[in-house]
């Protein structure tokens, strides 16, 4: 993907994005085209090209984008991680249950993966309760872990149609990590 921050490229990005989302609603994924997605917009073959190099491309823009929001709510939010996580799906509940619905939320979880491990270098988590629960032990391991167990109960959760509480899945798992103690 072209990063320009020109407002017209900014524009262009958007269209495209929103073009292969609504694509989504009604299409497989492996069934749309590049030229599908270019006659959703008013834009020509080549600025999609200027911007992005593939619909795979432009997937992974959306996915990006939407771990961007998830991570920059995660490190400065004063709610638990579990609160961020599921107000986050709540907020993206749409594009959760297109790559549920297309086979594609495991995107999600390999971005994540190497998202919040650089995040885990380059940020001061002092205060992140992950962080203070690792310590002094080896975080690659923990944190796959720790991403690995939570998406997967999101995951779990968009299976079901998201129509659990997050507040009675947040008990669940709060009573299950007391029995491990």
């Amino acid at each position: 993907m072209n990063k320009s921050s020109n407002p017209s490229s900014i524009r262009s990005k958007k269209e495209i994005t929103d073009a292969l989302l609504k694509l989504m609603q009604d299409h497989p994924y492996s069934e749309i085209s590049v030229k599908q997605i270019v006659l959703e917009t008013p834009l020509e073959r080549k600025t999609f090209y200027n911007n992005f190099s593939s619909k795979d491309d432009v997937l992974d823009s959306i996915i990006t984008n939407a771990i961007h929001e998830y991570v920059v709510a995660l490190t400065s939010s004063p709610d638990g991680p579990l609160s961020v996580i599921f107000k986050f799906c709540d907020k993206n509940r749409e594009l959760l249950e297109l790559l549920h619905k297309n086979n594609l939320l495991y995107l999600l979880l390999l971005k994540l993966n190497v998202v919040i491990p650089e995040l885990n270098c380059s940020l001061d988590l002092s205060g992140n309760p992950f962080a203070q629960m690792i310590g002094d032990l080896d975080p690659d391991y923990l944190i796959a872990f720790n991403i690995g167990a939570i998406w997967n109960i999101i995951f779990k959760w968009v299976d079901r149609g998201m129509t659990d509480s997050p507040d009675e899945i947040k008990a669940t798992l709060e009573e299950y990590l007391k029995r491990i103690n």
